[in-house]
Order: C-alpha cells, then structure tokens, then sequence
C-alpha cells in the first residue's frame, strides 16, 4: 500500500510536462518578461552576457539533478553480516557472498523469506539510510546548485531592480532606443558622410518615399536644406524635438550622481566575494558523494539485520555534474575579476566624445560625467554605434539643424510674402515674432528693406542674408542674433538703423560694432550696466554714428559716449524715471542738433545744453521741470527751432522766453501754466503752439502776432471765449479747442480758409456758426463735434458735413478749392522714433 502510494506521487511528479506548466503563465506576461530582459540587454557587457549563459548552465546542472533525483531511486540497501575484519558479506539467495551488491534489481529479486524482510521494510531502511548515512550534499546536490545559481542571478541583475538605479536605467534605455529609431539621427549622420566625402546626403532606406510638391515654382526656390522635408515629415520632426529636450532632462538627473557605478561595483564584489567561499567548499563536499554506502539501522526488534550496504545510485551522475558546475563557476569566476579589473583600469566616470567630434560636424558635443559616463561606458561594450547615434541628440547644433528644419516647412516662402507690409515710411517690412530662428525663405524676399526679429531664441544670420540688397534696417527684440562671415560683410556695408532690446547687455550681439556704415542705433533694456562696461566701451567703433537713442536706468551720462563719438547729431535718453544728474560731458558733444532727456527727473533745465551751439531741438520731456528760468540762455543757442517740455510741472513761461526769435515749434502741454504773457508773440516764427492740459483761462488777442501759426492746440484747458484776434492767423490749419468751456463760436472763424481740422468736443455750446462753410478745406472728418450739435446747422450745410470725405473732395475741386493742405507736415505727430504717423497732435 505504501509502495502503491509513493510510486504514485513520483509517477505524478515525473508527468509534470515543463510545457504544461508554461501554459500557466499568459502569452502576454511571458511577452512582457521577454521584452523586460531585452530592454537592458544594450547595457550588458560581453562578461555579463557569458555569465548570463554560465547562469543558465549551472541552472540546467540543479535541474538536471533534481529531475534524476525525483524520478529514480535514490539508495538501494541489503544486509550484510560483519566479519571479524569489519567487513560487511552481502549474500545471495543460494548462500555464497556477494562482495557488489550493485543493482536495485539484484535486491528486489531475493526472496522475501530470505533475510525475513518484505518490500515494506526494504523502503524503510532505505529511507533511513538515506537520511542518516548519506552526505547532505550528495543529498541536496541539485537545490545547493539552484540556489547558488539563483543567488549570483539575483546579485547580478539588482542594478536593473534597485529604485534608485532602475529609473535612471528604464528612462536612459527608452529614449536610447527612439534616438537610434529617430529618422533625425539618420539624416544627421548621413550628413556628416555626405560632408565628409562632398556628397549629397543620402536618404535612409526606411525612410517613406519623397512626396511631390505641389508647386512647382516654390520647389524651385526651396531653400537649402529642405531636401529632407520628404523623409523627415513634421511629425517626425516634432518626436525629434521632443528627445532632444527629452535627452536634455535625462543628462541632468543622471549625471548628478554616481549610484549606478558604485552598485554595480558592489555587485561585482560580492559575487566575487561569494564565488571564493563557493569554491572553497565544493571540492571538499564533492569527494562525499560515494556509491558504496555502508548503514547500520538500529532496528533489531523489526528485523533481524543492522548492517546494510548501500547504493547512492545517483552519485556517479551528482560527482560528474558536480565537477562540470565547479569548472563553470571557476569560468564565472574569472569573468568576475576580469569586470571588476575592467572598473578599477579605467576613468569610468568621465566619457569623452573625442572621436564622435573628430568623425561628425557636430563639434559640440560635450563629455558627461558620473552615472551618465558609466552608462554609455557600458553601451559602448555592447556597440558602439548606440553611443554615437545616441550623441546626436547631445549636440546643439545638431537641435538647432533640426528647429531650421521644421521652420523651413512651416515657414515657406508662400506663407512669409503675407506677413509683408508697408510701414508709415513706405518700406517694405517683416515681422517675424515667437519663432524658434529664421526661416530661409526670408532671404527670397528680395526686396525686403525692414526685418523685425521679436522674440526669436536663436536667430541666426546665413550668407544668405546677402541676397537683400535693399535691407537697411533690423530689429532685435530679445533676439540674440548670431552672423556668418560673409553676412556681416554685407551688413556692414549696407545696414543703416539697428533698434535692439535686451534685459541684460550680456544677451547683446558683439558684432554690432562691426557694423561700420551703420549711422542710427537704438537700445533698449539695462544696456548699461555698472559691471559690464565692455559693451559701452565698445561704441566709439561705430565712427559714422548720427542718431543714438538709449532707453535704460543710468546715473550719469557715459563719457565714451559724449566725448568718443564724434559723428553723433542726434541723442535720445529715456532714463524711465530715474534721476540723471551727471550730464558735463554733454559740453563735448558739439555736432549735435537734436537732444531729447526723457523722464530723467530733471529739476531745472541743465546748464551744459547751453553750450551746444548747433542744436535744433531740444526735449525734455516727462521730468520734474518747475521753473524754466533758464530758457534765457537759451538765446545762445542760434540754430534752436523745437522746444518740448511736456509732461512736467512748469507754472508759467517767463516772459524773456521773447529772445527765442528762431523757436518754430513750442510745446508746453500737460503742465501748470495759467496764463499765456504776451511776450510768447514776440517767437513770431511759431508754427506750432502746444498748451494743452493747462490752467489756461483766456487766450491773448495778440496772439495774431503770430503769422506763421499752422497749429494751436489748446484743448482740456479753462478757456471760455476766443479772442478775435486769433482768427486774423490766417494760416492756421488746426485748432483744437476741445474740452474748454467755449458757449459760443464766433462767425470770425470763416476767416480761417485754411483750416482743415476744428475740435470743438467738450464744451458748452448749444450752436455752430454757418459761417463754418465758408472753410473750404474743413473737411467732414475734420470738424469734431458732438453729433448734436450739427443738428444746429442750416440743412445745407450740415449736408456738406455729413458727405463722406471722397464726395466732399470732389465738390472742392470743382470749386477750384485744392487739397494740398489736408495732410500737412506740421500736423505729422511723431508715434515713434523712426515711426510716424499722420495724425491730429491733441489730447482727449
């Protein structure tokens, strides 16, 4: 029975089909364990692959061993009796000795009467000797050898699970392997060949087939570069950016430690370490595994035998495999010290990119260091062809060939001749805004003479810019352009006007003073900082500089700029509110003609001013101004035509502001002032009178001393009548009296022939003079009034006013009435420096 039960078991166990039991385990999860262990497979070097395959041997010897232990019989007994020499005499069933008791067959095959012991009794004896008698190794042979086996596996792949090494490793293999299947890293490798050996770059054979323009002409004049548009289409293009942002994260959260290199070092000792102590023992419990086994069962009360002899019938097979697993883990053993030789010889914490610059046109590319070495140390042991394409996504210039690459197709040539416009000077612009560069179908609009870079990353000037021969001017705002040789050549000869703004002068481009034609510059943003003197210091290379314009935070004016550049004629300084109080080296400065200081925090009119005795303008507008006494000095200055003062706190004019007998153009608004003296009429030549935003309450009758007078803007003051003087300025063409507390207009403005622009808005009147149609040139658009108030108009004249202005045009010159004067010059109010618009100079 018990026979019956115990062959069953092991029947049952030696059915057990290693394919059946694979069947337990989903077809995915044995997909997902496979693709696991080929993830990191680029990570194992050539020793730790051979361990690997030394791995699955020894586990092959365990389980070899453990099969033949549960399928055959471990240990056959049969009695013996003792000699007087201690020598056990097996007999046979005929009663002469047997010396070899050697088969299980020769025991089963004695009668049971023989020795009076049954099958029952055999088994038991068997199991007793195999427990006490037999060596344990000899017993546990083939789980000693899965163990140790599963024991150097475990210690072998724990970099591969450990939290703090595993990240780093998943993440590093992943975006390794969309580096080497990104179409970028074809492209840019094929360039290099190309480059090196004066070729084309040839398409990948996985790449799709080229796509056929739609257009002809526009394949034509496809920039360089874009040949590879077909291949590399946009979606790819947008994967490639994404890996190298991807690879840039990835090279800062790697290599700011060394985890990686100091686990797999210790996993490299302990195995080494563990080996030793194996190897130690299994030579020694190795020569225990006997065939010839002698047991004595204390068991005489069941039996009438104690001695037994014994076969281990499996110790010929374990002492065999046992040597087979010992020259295994020595050839283990050696791949272990060859690895950890292999770290302590070489700098595994530093990789060089010497050879991937020397071989590609990507010189840029930098050495890593710490965990990251380690990694592409390690890569290079399995290819090193991963490490080199795995560098292209390392190079900013191979990101900045591929950010020109996706602009070029987004950008064609079609797309950027609709951004071009016309500006108020009537040239031809392009605004080019939020872009990652330049796209090279700019270089294709020929005619092209504005180009305006705003927030451009990295913009970069090709020789291609050489094809623009009308450019003049450039913009770069928060744009640090870079320049090819052959670029700022032509810029040098051609550019003109140069506006740039940048927080810091660091940001600034060098080559601007290369730039020697160039005669406007306009900077904006902290262009002046105390630490970097360098750039300002700088300025004196531009020799035949006239118009310099700075908008900044400065203490005192710079002397490189006052006393190095003799060319300038004009300088604007806007010190947005910051008080400038060192302005002598203005005295040096003895070209100039125009000087605006804007929002300086000026108390009086600085005294240096005086002494430039060729300025034409003067504006100092937006400061702190109080008093202008010191405009008496200003008689010194024979050339000056424009005075701006607005935007300050002036609470009157003197009345020595008569000697300025050559002022042309005077603007006083947005101040304190109340009352107008009469020596203001003695500037006969005033074209130009700005009072707006005052305290005035009356305007003085001799104000038609002024002859010259194109435009009086007296508006959002306290004036209640006009005086008749005023309408004896037969030459005024706008008058803005808008926001005043005017109740009536008087029938002397039909004097005023030449007016084109009448702002009567905010004030108190109930009716408009007829006589307002007698002033041809007040066209529809020109007279501003609220829409009630023309209802006071005869019918005939509120239709005239009413007409829009085309149909009103062609009923003056039927009259005769010409139109010469609708858009005068005096009345062209500056928006900008550099930008002007025609427009009305009066203030809501």
């Amino acid at each position: 029975m018990m026979q019956g039960q115990c062959r069953h078991r092991f029947d049952h166990a030696a059915s057990i089909n290693p394919a059946k039991t694979a069947e337990m385990l989903s077809e995915g999860e044995l997909k997902d364990f496979a693709q696991g262990q080929s993830l990191y497979r680029v990570l194992q070097p050539w020793w730790d692959v051979f361990s690997h395959y030394l791995s699955i041997m020894m586990f092959s010897i365990g389980t070899l061993g453990g099969t033949l232990q549960v399928t055959l019989r471990k240990i056959v007994c049969v009695p013996c009796q003792m000699t007087s020499d201690d020598f056990c005499v097996v007999f046979n069933h005929r009663g002469t000795t047997l010396r070899n008791a050697t088969t299980e067959a020769s025991s089963a095959l004695l009668p049971k009467g023989l020795y009076k012991l049954d099958l029952q009794q055999y088994a038991y004896v068997d199991a007793v000797c195999y427990e006490k008698q037999l060596h344990w190794f000899a017993k546990f042979f083939p789980y000693v050898v899965m163990l140790e086996t599963l024991a150097l596996v475990i210690i072998s792949n724990l970099w591969f699970k450990y939290p703090s090494t595993s990240s780093r490793l998943m993440h590093f293999v992943s975006i390794l392997h969309k580096c080497c299947d990104s179409p970028w890293t074809t492209r840019a490798l094929s360039e290099t060949v190309a480059e090196q050996g004066g070729a084309q770059p040839s398409m990948s054979m996985c790449s799709p087939a080229p796509q056929a323009s739609s257009t002809s002409d526009y394949s034509s004049r496809r920039p360089m570069g874009t040949e590879f548009l077909s291949v590399l289409d946009r979606k790819e293009g947008e994967q490639a950016k994404a890996i190298f942002e991807k690879v840039k994260k990835l090279k800062v959260h790697v290599e700011d430690k060394d985890i990686i290199y100091h686990l797999y070092m210790r996993q490299i000792v302990t195995k080494i370490v563990f080996l030793l102590f194996t190897l130690a023992y299994i030579p020694y419990a190795a020569s225990h595994i006997l065939f010839d086994v002698e047991c004595v069962v204390d068991s005489q009360a069941l039996m009438p035998f104690q001695p037994f002899h014994c076969v281990h019938s499996l110790a010929t097979v374990f002492w065999l495999l046992s040597l087979v697993y010992t020259v295994l883990m020595v050839i283990y053993s050696l791949t272990c010290f060859y690895s950890f030789w292999w770290m302590m010889r070489n700098s595994l914490r530093e990789y060089s990119f010497d050879s991937v610059r020397e071989e590609s046109s990507f010189s840029d590319i930098p050495d890593v260091k710490n965990d990251f070495a380690f990694i592409l140390h390690l890569l290079d042991q399995y290819n090193p062809l991963f490490s080199k394409r795995f560098a292209v996504f390392l190079s900013e210039v191979s990101e900045k060939k591929l950010r020109q690459l996706n602009l070029n197709y987004m950008w064609p040539l079609e797309k950027l001749t609709q951004k071009v416009v016309r500006n108020a000077q009537d040239q031809i612009e392009l605004h080019l805004m939020l872009l990652s560069g330049i796209p090279e179908a700019v270089f294709d609009i020929r005619d092209l003479e504005v180009l305006k870079l705003q927030l451009i990353p990295d913009p970069r000037l090709t020789q291609k810019l050489t094809q623009l021969g009308n450019l003049r001017e450039i913009w770069l705002d928060h744009s640090p352009a870079t320049v090819d040789l052959m670029a700022l050549g032509f810029l040098s000869e051609n550019l003109r006007i140069l506006r740039m703004k940048f927080t810091e002068v660091e940001q600034a481009p060098w080559w601007v003073f290369s730039l020697r034609n160039l005669t406007e510059l306009y900077l904006y943003g902290n262009m002046f900082n105390q630490d970097n003197t360098t750039f300002v210091n700088s300025l004196p290379k531009l020799k035949n500089l006239k118009v310099f314009f700075i908008k900044c935070t400065i203490t005192a004016m710079p002397k490189v700029i006052t006393n190095s550049i003799p060319s300038m004629q004009k300088l604007f300084v806007d010190n947005e509110g910051t008080q400038l109080s060192v302005l002598q080296s203005l005295k040096m400065m003895s070209q100039l003609t125009c000087l605006e200081l804007l929002n300086c925090d000026l108390q009086r009119i600085p005294s240096p001013i005086f002494s430039l005795k060729n300025l034409q303008e003067i504006d100092l507008k937006g400061n702190n101004l109080k008093t202008i006494e010191e405009i008496i000095s200003f008689q010194h200055l024979p050339k000056l035509s424009t005075l701006k003062l607005k935007y300050n706190s002036i609470s009157y004019i003197p009345v020595h502001i008569g000697v300025l007998g050559n002022l042309e153009q005077l603007h006083l608004g947005h101040n304190l002032i109340s009352c107008m003296p009469a020596q203001l009429f003695l500037c006969s030549r005033l074209y130009l009178l700005d009072l707006s935003h005052n305290k005035l309450s009356a305007i003085p009758d001799e104000i038609q001393a002024l002859k010259r007078l194109q435009l009086l803007n007296v508006s959002n003051n306290n004036i209640d009548r006009l005086p008749e003087g005023m309408f004896q300025c037969e030459t005024l063409q706008s008058l803005l009296l808008g926001h005043n507390n005017l109740s009536v207009v008087p029938h002397q403005v039909s004097e005023l022939t030449n007016l084109v622009v009448l702002d009567l808005r905010g004030n108190q009147l109930e009716s408009l003079p007829a006589e307002l149609e007698e002033c041809h040139s007040l066209m529809p658009s020109g007279l501003l009034v609220e829409e009630g108030l023309l209802n006071s108009l005869p019918p005939s004249v509120k239709e005239g006013f009413q007409r829009p202005d085309k149909e009103y045009l062609g009923k003056m010159e039927a009259e005769g009435v010409g139109n010469s004067l609708i858009c005068n010059p005096i009345i062209c109010n500056t928006a900008g420096h550099g930008d002007t618009a025609c427009s009305v100079i009066y203030s809501m």
